[in-house]
């Protein structure tokens, strides 16, 4: 069964990125990137989603494999309710990642 380790090896070679720049952007030395790409260490959550952010990815895939993307109509009704919570300035800054293709 293919672990975590083996998961981001996989989409680190995908996307092109040494060891060195994504330990870099996830804000690791290399010694600790490349014991969790051993399976040797677990990485906190804050790091798990900053590899997720890198890859592209989501945090479920990275720590179990499945990749459930969810379909258009489950993401409209996931943001349209949490918008009721939402300030107008939040809502601003949402529209403005969703029209710059997820990058703020």
């Amino acid at each position: 069964m293919e672990g975590f380790g083996k998961r981001v090896l996989d989409l680190l070679e995908n996307i092109g990125y040494t060891q060195r720049e994504f330990a870099t952007m996830i804000g690791v030395s290399e010694g600790a990137l490349s014991r969790y790409l051993k399976d040797e260490r677990e990485p906190k959550m804050e790091v798990i989603a900053n590899m997720a952010t890198a890859l592209n990815t989501t945090t479920d895939y990275l720590l179990s494999g499945k990749n459930d993307k969810k379909s258009f109509e489950e993401t409209y009704r996931l943001v349209a309710r949490g918008t009721s919570t939402m300030t107008d300035e939040e809502k601003t800054k949402l529209i403005k990642v969703l029209l710059n293709n997820g990058k703020t």
